[in-house]
């Protein structure tokens, strides 16, 4: 297909901020969005390959090289969308540091970018399948949410290590719990939406990674890949793309699971779970 007919997606000329574009499921959207015609700036740890409109490094574990890259990219004018898409599996940083880039530095991130937004835009981000509980810890993601501030955030993980778990799986129930909870305010006041996609596994080197550190005979007996293979970075990248669309204007406030259908086999008894935690998404 040429891509002057993918126009309509509305990506062409507008300005994109995006994390996590050195690599995996953020480098390919950064590549993608790039051959939709739009102005790409990249914000990462690890400087990126693919060809953008302008670089900022950034430690999302550092909240003062946050608010020093989230400077630095108001300059790039008004932001048509923003997709805060970087993550690290636990073993990288250990369960906290985990949390703390997935959720409390992508957050702060995004909250500092959203007043750079023009109304009617549009924030995509990605959770995980492994987000699928949410509602079964909604009363303690509720608590961690109403903390403001990173340090904040940290320092309740430090004082409840328990609750950090894997600090894969809550980091991303985090994020879709306070995606919820801003959406409507968004919506309300200046017509941004803000939704996430929920991945499987990804054939990426962040799963390559991963599958190594998890119990013994885990991916064995964990019923996946449902269609046959794991999918490829590129084709999550074009479901956060397509759900990030004006096309779906009417969609805020979501979570899309791009998992080949295990969450919904989980919920209907279609398939029976493997382990109470699924793995990292590649997210």
């Amino acid at each position: 297909m040429n891509r002057s007919d993918l126009d309509g997606l509305g990506y062409r000329g507008k300005t994109v901020v995006l994390t996590g574009g050195a690599s995996g499921m953020g480098e390919a959207a950064a590549r993608l969005l790039g051959n939709l015609g739009a102005r790409v700036h990249i914000a990462d740890i690890a400087e990126p390959k693919v060809a953008c409109a302008g670089y900022v490094p950034v430690d999302l574990g550092d909240p003062a090289s946050i608010d020093a890259a989230a400077g630095q990219l108001k300059s790039v004018g008004p932001i048509d969308f923003l997709f805060p898409v970087a993550g690290i599996p636990p073993h990288v940083l250990g369960p906290l540091g985990c949390m703390l880039v997935n959720y409390a530095g992508t957050r702060r991130f995004a909250e500092a970018l959203i007043p750079q937004i023009r109304e009617g835009g549009s924030i995509g981000l990605i959770a995980s399948v492994a987000a699928r509980y949410w509602q079964s810890h909604l009363e303690e993601s509720l608590q961690v949410v109403a903390i403001p501030d990173f340090a904040g955030i940290k320092a309740f993980y430090e004082a409840n290590p328990a609750a950090l778990r894997d600090g894969y799986s809550p980091s991303k129930e985090l994020l879709f719990v306070w995606i919820q909870q801003v959406a409507p305010r968004l919506a309300q006041e200046r017509r941004i939406r803000i939704n996430c996609t929920a991945p499987c596994p990804v054939d990426t080197a962040f799963m390559e990674a991963t599958i190594p550190r998890m119990p013994k005979g885990f991916m064995a007996s964990y019923p996946f890949p449902l269609m046959g293979r794991m999918p490829t970075a590129e084709e999550q990248a074009w479901s956060l793309i397509l759900l990030s669309s004006p096309l779906n204007s009417t969609v805020t406030g979501t979570m899309l699971y791009t998992d080949q259908g295990y969450a919904g086999g989980l919920v209907t008894g279609a398939l029976l779970p493997a382990s109470s935690n699924a793995p990292p998404s590649n997210s």
